[in-house]
């Protein structure tokens, strides 16, 4: 299946938010350190609901320790700076779907990270900063897991 990696979320629920779809999915979910939050944080938790048990997730102390568990997977960073739209990718299986925090974004040292094999971005309409970070993921996620038929989906 696929994983999502979340460099250094803030908002509570919004990981919650990608529990729920990780454990809906099938998805890994990954989440590299400093957290702006608590795991134990009850938006965290109402955002996950009963979904926390059925998720793989897996917090790295920082983003190199990360990418070694990662292996030899593809990464692909999604930003706005980005040219090339997530819909052009023929996604596979074991590829990452890296995320920066809310509100920033992906810092541009890990935009151009020697292992980021490509930058993605989603369209939106002009003079919009950026969308939700839940939302964002979501839309990767299943982009990628309908490219492969949905597999084990009902």
């Amino acid at each position: 299946m696929f994983r999502m990696l979340f460099h250094e979320p803030r908002i509570p629920g919004n990981t919650g938010n990608a529990i729920r779809l990780a454990a809906a999915t099938g998805t890994e979910l990954h989440l590299v350190e400093p957290l702006g939050f608590d795991l134990s944080d009850a938006n965290l938790r109402r955002a996950g609901l009963d979904y926390h048990d059925l998720a793989v997730m897996t917090v790295h102390p920082d983003l190199e320790t990360a990418l070694a568990a990662l292996g030899e997977a593809r990464i692909f960073a999604f930003t706005t700076g980005a040219t090339r739209s997530y819909t052009d990718v023929e996604y596979q299986g074991g590829d990452v779907l890296l995320f920066g925090a809310e509100p920033d974004g992906l810092p541009e040292d890990v935009q151009r990270h020697p292992r980021v094999t490509d930058r993605l971005r989603l369209p939106m309409l002009p003079g919009r900063r950026s969308m939700n970070l839940a939302n964002c993921a979501s839309v990767a996620v299943y982009e990628a897991w309908r490219q492969h038929g949905f597999p084990g989906g009902v």
